[in-house]
């Protein structure tokens, strides 16, 4: 075991240069499914570890449910440890585990909300709601409940024709793609480790660029998708925030970097590429990102391996 069962904690670092460099190189579907991938592997492999490092280090402690036999001095000899450390990873797994799972029912929560507050409407793909609050966003199914993209009427009245198109466009491109799961995912993992908290804002920018590209594919009109953006992060500026449950289903003028979207939608449409390679800037970023949760997966997967069959050779049958 030795380092590297610490090694998945920190390497998350690796990928930090990626996060910065993929929404402004990759295509926004490359980036958005490279970057959830890579921020899921780091956070699972970072998880067990910090599960190896508590195993470890409390194994001699008072009270413990282990076999005699961990706490073996031969044992203790042959696997690095550091009570300290052990003693603190326990208060560490469990704010992780706690935080992980609220964040899962409170996700749930605020879907069945949103289904239950629409079951009055027809059961149509789109729901108008009638409210003052200009918002929009798409609100995956779940069980009988199917997909909606759900809108209010404040918001449909500053919009014309072609740009509504754009909005439902751009909320069934969120439906399709599933894009919040890719969400969910990079948020459980910066839960995970705070280091990969970069990645969770990279993938949701990249999502909402991803969404864009495929609304200025079917309206055909990548100017009247960007004004339909402009149009709404105005609208919702300028009116009381949205419900909470809004926030679930990726909001189609959501708070954050709308400038940077336009400007992305009045430029040439983004080319979908090869891996880029390894001597460009975000090629170097994207091979070291790769390499970074290669180590990871190896270091835990060593670390697990080494402790098991330890531990098997020394616990009696």
């Amino acid at each position: 075991m030795g380092v590297f069962v610490f090694l998945p904690l920190v390497l998350p670092l690796t990928a930090w240069p990626i996060a910065r460099l993929a929404e402004q190189h990759l295509h926004p579907r490359t980036a958005t499914r490279m970057l959830t991938w890579v921020a899921a592997v780091m956070a699972v492999c970072s998880t067990v570890c910090l599960c190896l490092v508590m195993v470890v280090g409390t194994a001699t402690l008072p009270g413990n449910p282990l076999p005699d036999g961990w706490s073996d001095p031969e044992v203790r000899a042959a696997v690095p440890y550091d009570e300290v450390v052990g003693k603190a990873a326990i208060p560490a797994l469990c704010v992780v585990l706690l935080v992980c799972a609220r964040t899962l029912w409170r996700h749930g929560r605020a879907r069945r909300r949103a289904h239950r507050a629409l079951a009055g409407l027809p059961d149509t793909e789109v729901a108008v709601l009638p409210d003052g609050t200009p918002y929009a966003y798409a609100l995956p199914g779940g069980g009988p409940s199917r997909d909606r993209v759900v809108v209010t009427t404040a918001l449909l009245d500053r919009l014309d024709s072609g740009e509504r198109r754009a909005l439902f466009a751009h909320e069934r491109a969120h439906l399709t793609a599933r894009h919040h799961r890719f969400l969910l995912a990079v948020r459980l993992a910066a839960h995970a480790n705070p280091f990969l908290r970069p990645l969770r804002t990279a993938v949701s920018y990249a999502a909402e660029r991803w969404a864009d590209e495929e609304a200025a594919r079917t309206v055909g009109d990548r100017r009247t998708v960007a004004t339909a953006i402009g149009k709404a992060a105005l609208a919702s500026r300028s009116g009381p925030p949205p419900p909470a449950f809004a926030a679930s289903g990726a909001p189609f003028a959501a708070p954050g970097p709308v400038p940077r979207r336009v400007a992305a939608l009045l430029a040439p449409a983004p080319a979908t590429g090869p891996w880029p390679t390894v001597f460009t800037s975000v090629g170097l970023a994207a091979w070291g990102a790769a390499a970074g949760t290669a180590v990871s997966a190896m270091s835990s997967a060593n670390a697990a391996v080494t402790l098991f069959w330890i531990l098997r050779t020394a616990t009696p049958l």
